[in-house]
């Protein structure tokens, strides 16, 4: 029977590449007419099998750069073949859904595993024995130890925002998951034992006899060759890894070529380190006091009148109370952070890509996991401690060749934050005028506030610097004299504590994402 449905013509350039016709056509039907700069780069030496570091700016299609070779190179019916570690939830559904639409003509399948979800419901996928697995490092860790997922057939490893992954908060999963595949874990075990080698000198001048086992290498490597493996995998036993990020630092990649071969290619997309914000987002920051802050944003947000705005703030609570102020001003907004549970984060989610509200207000969870492509406007309320978390914030706009506009309140003690960040993307970001705003002097009543929360000038809070946290403690505002037996103990100020901070802390449970 002849297929008489109307086809999209094929991408002649993704063909170039050496893609097969089955993914062809899922790209011909995603209107993927071009390859971006790092898919040009990745794709063709990928499907050589070497191990790659991939930088590009956010927002230019590292996700099918890495997920096109792996579809390509996969045996069908072979369970766990491929794991790709992110960061976040919002991040593991937004790479499992591009490898679904991308793959949707191929026999390859893939499932994502994160936490906020009952692990029954991701066992039932697990049990038809996808190719690919797509999960946070916590949720990982998790099926691993409970034995429903095993690294046996592991032949591919992608870290998508490897600077990320193996930062400190992460670095210890991620060894800890990598050390489960065997090839990895033998260039892991060699690594150790030669940083033990190298701080023993006696050990060093024996090591010519210790290398005497060397010969034997040559016929245990051909026999590696020979083994039964999937087809299209790497060599023997060894694993193709894939890290790639917007921002790669020389500590991050001496970290990732711990678990890699030592014939790494290290592809960066030109002008990325020069510059690694994509020159069709427009940036400007503008001069706010943080007792203007708020006033500040919500004209910005009147002049501008965004199609879609993501606003950054630097905690949860000062996202939740943003978000409140913004609804009693007729602002509709939601707010996505850590402490929403799963459920009304994929809620907001997919509220806000159908364009039931204008506004989400996001702490850095959503700085690497959002990808929305009419986002027009990202304004930081708060300027990031990290110059580099504002290269992914900003990232969320102006998305596969897109248009956007990027916006920092800076008040006059943030200059060199701003440096910071300007020496980071390598341009000076001009200044912003808001019609509307006018600066106010300081209020007689003004207390520093924390940073990233929302306040008014008729209701300060107490600054870090005076906030005494029980007992007997002193603040350089009100000092107390501990040898004065009349003295009352300081009351606590600030925000209530909670249960868990009664709670020893070798009997807290470790969170996970």
């Amino acid at each position: 029977m002849i297929d008489k449905a109307e086809h999209p013509p094929v991408p002649q350039a993704f063909a170039e590449l050496g893609i097969r016709p089955s993914i062809l056509r899922a790209l011909a039907e995603l209107k993927y007419t071009e390859p971006t700069d790092i898919q040009r780069m990745l794709i063709p030496r990928a499907l050589t099998g070497v191990d790659i570091l991939g930088q590009a700016r956010t927002g230019t299609g590292k996700t099918a750069a890495f997920a096109i070779p792996l579809l390509q190179r996969m045996s069908p019916g072979i369970a766990t073949q491929g794991i790709i570690l992110v960061p976040t939830r919002e991040l593991a559904v937004q790479v499992h859904a591009e490898i679904e639409r991308i793959g949707q003509y191929t026999p390859i399948r893939a499932v994502a595993v994160y936490g906020g979800q009952k692990i029954m419901a991701q066992m039932k996928f697990l049990r038809h024995g996808p190719e690919i697995l797509v999960g946070t490092p916590g949720r990982a860790i998790d099926l691993l130890d409970r034995r429903i997922v095993n690294l046996e057939n592991v032949r591919y490893v992608v870290l998508d925002e490897v600077d990320r992954m193996l930062d400190i908060g992460f670095r210890d999963d991620i060894r800890n998951i990598l050390s489960r595949v065997r090839s990895i874990r033998r260039q892991l075990q060699r690594s150790d034992e030669g940083d033990e080698s190298r701080g023993d000198e006696s050990r060093s001048a024996e090591m010519p006899e210790t290398q005497a086992p060397a010969a034997e290498a040559p016929a245990l490597a051909s026999n590696q060759a020979n083994a039964a493996v999937p087809a299209g995998a790497p060599a023997g036993d060894s694993v193709q890894t894939i890290f790639v990020s917007a921002t790669i630092s020389g500590d991050i990649e001496k970290l990732g070529r711990q678990y890699m071969h030592e014939r790494v290619e290290k592809l960066v997309v030109p002008g990325t380190d020069e510059r690694p914000t994509v020159a069709s987002v427009s940036q400007f920051y503008v001069s706010a006091q943080p007792w203007d802050k708020y006033r500040c944003m919500l004209a910005l947000l009147r002049q501008e009148n965004p199609d879609l705005a993501i606003v950054f703030c630097r905690t949860k609570r000062g996202a939740e109370k943003l978000a409140r102020k913004l609804h009693a001003d007729g602002i509709e907004c939601r707010e996505i952070h850590g402490n929403l549970d799963q459920t009304k984060r994929e809620k907001v989610m997919k509220n806000f890509r159908t364009g039931k509200f204008d506004v989400l207000i996001a702490t850095d969870l959503a700085s690497r996991g959002i990808d929305v492509a009419d986002i027009s406007h990202i304004i930081n309320y708060d300027v990031p401690e990290d110059p580099e978390v504002y290269v992914h914030r900003v990232g969320r706009t102006a998305r596969m060749g897109a248009k956007g506009t990027a916006f920092t309140l800076v008040s006059k003690d943030q200059g060199p934050e701003l440096t910071k960040i300007e020496s980071l993307i390598n341009m000076i970001i001009p200044p912003a005028t808001v019609e509307g705003f006018t600066p106010s002097p300081t209020p007689a009543d003004w207390i520093e506030e924390f940073p990233g929360e929302a306040t008014e000038p008729s209701k300060p809070i107490v600054s870090r610097f005076e906030r005494p946290y029980g007992a007997g403690a002193t603040s350089p505002a009100a000092p107390v004299d501990s040898a004065d037996p009349s003295a009352e103990p300081a009351k606590h100020v600030g925000p209530p504590r909670t249960i868990g901070s009664k709670i020893p802390v070798n009997r807290r449970h470790k969170r996970r994402r």
